[in-house]
């Protein structure tokens, strides 16, 4: 068993390191101050060869895996989550894509994002349905050559400078899950609006939108998948992001703590350093503690999808890491924020926006509840096991058993 990275992996890191600390550390407080997304740092990105790190070769990628992208949504994360969505988006606009696209589909969008040609951006949440997306209302009916959508979609990152949205809607709005598709759809199109960009608490370098679509026309060819099969596209599609949310939750974490850190070896108070009062020390062991562990998940859910296991048999370690990592980024942005008293309350300094974009993560792609649904369910089903006979060791209380007992026992006492 090896934790280690491989020399290509660990070139990716330092690579984003580098770049994190040059270019996008200088530039994190003005993108929060200012709202808007970073183009700058998309063209860095770009420049940079980060774009198409999750991407094969055969469509301009480096062939680095989700692990490998993981690692540079890491690093820049340690100074602006902004950045590590902007990574991020890579996958979340594309791997539906690279999962059931046709080869031109492939060719054009999986292509245009790893190189850097195309950005774009991917549709599900809806007023009225978030987590549940069996219970979208937008709809897609055929119409002659084409489909035409309507509805209205909300949380759609990216959207404001994307070249195509990827679109979850109803094509059998009575049949649930099994009547739900997707479709790319390419920008601009005359059916397709940003009404609004929505105002929120953190993570200001990336808006999100809401979208109406109102006869959105797009060719038939513009079906992502088969016709009434996109539910458990989205689901795999999702599966394969998780993991990256989960980096942004861990680079976040690990930033606000060693911002913490740093604080407390140079703050005096009571004539020594902070740090070495013991209620700051355990804090920060317990903020070293999270984040560790959360990597650890982290990195094995990415080394996961890339090995392409089954969806029912990785699908609640992905939620482990996802909700781990991102619960952990609330615990220790909170904690470095106390550390720093009020100074970690004042907009001068990183901390309070370390807190402010934390809590995002525990909301996207699938809210914690979601995913302690899905580790209860594999613990219920017995695919996460963990190998244990309680037989071995006596068995487990039984009322029937139990009831013999004491019937057993009161018989006996009577006896004597």
């Amino acid at each position: 068993m090896d934790f280690g990275l491989s020399e290509e992996q660990r070139q990716i890191r330092d690579q984003a390191a580098a770049l994190a600390r040059e270019v996008v550390a200088p530039r994190a407080a003005a993108i929060d101050r200012e709202g808007k997304y970073p183009q700058d740092l998309f063209e860095a990105f770009r420049d940079a060869g980060l774009l198409g790190l999750a991407f094969p070769a055969a469509f301009g990628g480096s062939g680095a895996g989700t692990l490998g992208l993981a690692l540079a949504i890491e690093e820049v994360a340690k100074y602006c989550s902004s950045a590590g969505l902007l990574l991020l988006t890579t996958r979340l606009a594309t791997a539906g894509i690279q999962m059931a696209g046709t080869p031109e589909q492939q060719e054009r969008y999986v292509r245009g994002v790893a190189t850097g040609r195309l950005r774009g951006a991917f549709a599900l949440t809806e007023p009225e349905a978030g987590s549940d997306a069996a219970n979208i209302g937008t709809t897609a009916q055929r119409d002659g050559e084409g489909w035409v959508l309507d509805g209205t979609k909300l949380w759609a990152g990216q959207a404001t400078v994307a070249d195509f949205v990827i679109v979850v809607a109803k094509t059998n709005p009575e049949a649930g899950a099994r009547g739900v598709s997707a479709f790319v759809v390419d920008l601009p199109n005359a059916g397709f609006r940003i009404v609004r960009e929505l105002p929120k608490m953190g993570v200001l370098g990336v808006p999100v939108v809401e979208i109406v679509l109102d006869d959105c026309r797009v060719p038939l060819s513009a079906l992502l998948g088969e016709e009434n099969q996109g539910f458990r596209l989205v689901m795999r599609h999702l599966n394969v992001v998780r993991p990256l949310v989960a980096a942004r939750g861990v680079g976040l974490a690990a930033g606000a703590a060693q911002y913490a850190l740093a604080y407390a070896q140079q703050r005096r108070t009571f004539g020594r350093p902070l740090i070495e009062h013991q209620a700051i020390a355990f804090k920060l062991a317990e903020m070293a503690m999270g984040v560790e562990s959360a990597r650890l998940l982290t990195h094995r859910a990415a080394w996961l999808v890339d090995q392409g296991g089954s969806d029912r048999e990785i699908a609640h370690y992905l939620s482990m890491a996802k909700a781990q990592a991102s619960e952990t980024a609330v615990r220790v942005s909170e904690e470095a924020l106390q550390i720093l008293g009020g100074y970690g309350y004042l907009k001068d300094y990183a901390t309070e926006r370390y807190y402010r974009d934390a809590k995002q993560l525990t909301l996207v792609e699938g809210t914690s509840e979601i995913h302690r649904v899905i580790i209860s369910r594999a613990l219920a089903d017995g695919t996460l096991d963990w190998g244990y006979d309680a037989d071995a060791i006596g068995g487990l209380p039984n009322d029937e058993r139990d009831q013999a007992r004491r019937h057993a026992m009161i018989l006996a006492a009577r006896r004597e």
